[in-house]
């Protein structure tokens, strides 16, 4: 049984920060590419960031510079450490692994406000 548990997210004021994480079980985590996406109400779901297998990183545009993924293969965990957080980031997280298909986590919820 596949399971992603993200945790992490909270209310932080503007250009406060954030380390989300994502436990992974149920899966080979080594061989997966992990993402993070988010979704503010009324919108999609959209891509954050991914990081491969060998941890070659992407990013959204709206987020370069400010958020960093990074993995641990001995912990079958995926972070998203968000720094200079704007209101525009507040959002529902979502963890994903992908490999032969995509699983999704249930979200964290971050707000961001003063």
């Amino acid at each position: 049984q596949v399971q992603l548990v993200e945790s992490g997210g909270d209310l932080v004021q503007p250009g406060g920060s954030l380390r989300l994480s994502c436990a992974a079980s149920g899966i080979m985590f080594d061989r997966y590419t992990m993402g993070w996406h988010r979704q503010a109400p009324g919108n999609q779901r959209e891509l954050v960031a991914t990081i491969t297998r060998a941890g070659n990183a992407n990013y959204a545009d709206s987020v370069k510079g400010r958020f960093t993924i990074s993995r641990d293969n001995a912990k079958n965990t995926v972070y998203l450490q968000m720094d200079s957080l704007k209101p525009d980031d507040t959002a529902v997280y979502y963890c994903s692994a992908q490999f032969n298909r995509v699983y999704w986590g249930q979200g964290t919820q971050v707000n961001v406000s003063s």
